[in-house]
């Protein structure tokens, strides 16, 4: 213990977390070499999780009887144990097997909260929770997100992947955000304050993109 009651143990063990947690900033997600276009780290991929899953509770029918706190706990760690591992694309994934679990076990081993984070992650995993489900659908949110906008700037490829991603979702809030996701355009929530509803027209003569 330090003059002010904090444990030095505790500290260490909290700011080594604390790096490995960074190095996600730097590790990128791998599918999009597959896409042939696009990029981002791990951790972008975690706040567009954690927004898309907010989203998902806002709309929800349910969401007096959602835990937001651990809804988004479960968005912060669910993509953790890549700091260890790297991101395994599906391709990857065909060929190596990756140990999360042991990633999980000996990155949060000794470190303040870790069990708490081992609980959450297989409460995650499980699927089983209310909010694990809304955060399982947030993950394919986030991808659709991303696809839509490679879509809308031109690429044919991203087109082939939607309907594998929103087969992938299971709540019916997720189900019906991902319509209205495909039904607006990347840049509309600016270009139809500056431009008019009418936006798309020197693009799309005649109409919308989805006429």
């Amino acid at each position: 213990m330090d003059k002010k009651g904090l444990n030095s143990e505790k500290r260490e063990g909290a700011a080594s977390f604390l790096f490995e947690c960074s190095l996600l900033k730097r590790i990128m997600r791998t599918g999009y070499a597959f896409l042939g276009q696009g990029a981002e780290s791990v951790a972008s991929h975690t706040f567009g999780v954690a927004m898309a899953a907010l989203m998902l509770v806002e709309i929800s029918p349910d969401r007096a009887e959602i835990d937001v706190e651990k809804l988004l706990k479960f968005c912060l760690f669910h993509d953790i144990p890549e700091a260890r591992t790297g991101d395994a694309n599906a391709v990857n994934k065909l060929y190596v097997r990756i140990d999360e679990d042991a990633a999980i076990r000996d990155m949060t081993e000794g470190r303040p909260g870790g069990g708490s984070i081992r609980k959450l992650l297989k409460e995650y995993r499980e699927g089983k929770s209310p909010e694990a489900r809304l955060v399982h659908d947030a993950d394919q949110i986030d991808m659709l997100i991303s696809l839509k906008e490679h879509l809308d700037t031109g690429s044919s490829d991203a087109a082939v992947w939607i309907p594998h991603v929103k087969a992938r979702l299971r709540t019916a809030e997720a189900l019906s955000l991902a319509e209205s996701i495909l039904d607006e355009h990347w840049s509309g929530w600016w270009m139809r304050q500056l431009i008019g509803d009418d936006y798309l027209a020197g693009k799309f003569p005649g109409g919308h993109s989805d006429e």
